[in-house]
């Protein structure tokens, strides 16, 4: 497998003069879990700056933030008005570019029979996912991140209103809650990608990935949140719980976050919309899970 080490490189060797018998000695502490996941994380930012399919995205995702922001008018409104505009669009865009990232990517090594090789080398399921986890979000956060750093680039050149206000709101506007997006938007990105991985591992044939793939999306974006919603008018969830209850879902949970911590936050006013302490930790536990699952599914 390329990018993992081998038994025989990891170990060394002495002869017994007497004996003439190789003895092999106890594998260095290169060989540790961090270095091994280390081999795969640095394989898998190879495939992703090999593949063009994650640059066209990043550029495509580039240019339609940059072309909401503009023609929204919160480039030249403020930082919160930007956040608004860019919110609805990213709610979508990045489950989609996060599912692309890595809806194939341990299905990749098994169709090439890689996770059979693995068997052979001292890379356990653990390491072999948080190695490809790794890799990938790094290419999907470089995806992510650098278009918003340059759609707030543009806010502080093309901005109209004072930097301590900003239009339809009497709060502050500030590069510090939409430096607060960016983070919840990373957050939120990497719960996805995790979910992405979980389906790459469990499925068999490309097809039957991108099913659960498109499964998946409509579960994330449309199913948690009208199951939400129903909860709701059917009173199953009262006024109360609500804002605990977003955790439930990813996207939701992401979207209070923000109006929580950027929007509100700002103007002073307004009810709460999800409690921030709940909805980070409903994104931790769709991360980890989702990390878990995947493990799981490498082992059988």
């Amino acid at each position: 497998m390329t990018g993992t080490p081998t038994p025989a490189s990891e170990a060394t060797t002495t002869t017994d003069a007497d004996s003439e018998t190789t003895v092999s000695k106890p594998p260095t502490d290169r060989s540790g879990s961090i270095y091994r996941s280390k081999r795969i994380i640095v394989r898998e930012l190879r495939t992703v700056s090999r593949t063009r399919t994650f640059f066209v995205l990043s550029a495509a995702l580039a240019a339609v933030l940059a072309g909401i922001a503009w023609v929204g008018g919160g480039v030249r409104a403020g930082f919160v008005p930007t956040v608004v505009d860019l919110l609805t669009p990213l709610e979508l865009l990045v489950p989609i570019v996060a599912v692309a990232f890595g809806y194939r990517a341990i299905l990749g090594d098994r169709r090439r029979g890689e996770l059979d090789v693995l068997e052979t080398y001292p890379v356990t399921p653990r390491e072999h996912v948080v190695g490809v986890y790794v890799g990938r979000a790094v290419g999907l956060l470089a995806a992510v991140v650098v278009p918003l750093a340059l759609v707030g680039g543009a806010v502080f050149v093309a901005r109209e209103e004072p930097l301590g206000r900003y239009a339809s709101h009497a709060g502050a506007d500030s590069p510090f809650l939409f430096a607060r997006f960016v983070v919840l938007t990373v957050l939120f990105a990497l719960a996805i990608l995790a979910v992405a991985l979980a389906i790459s591992a469990l499925v068999s044939g490309t097809r039957s990935a991108l099913a659960l793939a498109v499964v998946a999306l409509v579960v994330l974006l449309v199913g948690l949140d009208l199951a939400l919603v129903y909860g709701l008018a059917a009173g199953f969830l009262g006024d109360s719980s609500l804002v605990y209850s977003l955790a439930v879902s990813p996207l939701s949970a992401y979207r209070g976050l923000v109006f929580e911590s950027a929007v509100i936050t700002a103007s002073g006013t307004g009810p709460q919309t999800a409690s921030p302490v709940a909805s980070v930790l409903g994104l931790v536990v769709w991360t980890g899970v989702s990390l878990a699952v995947a493990t799981w599914a490498v082992k059988q």
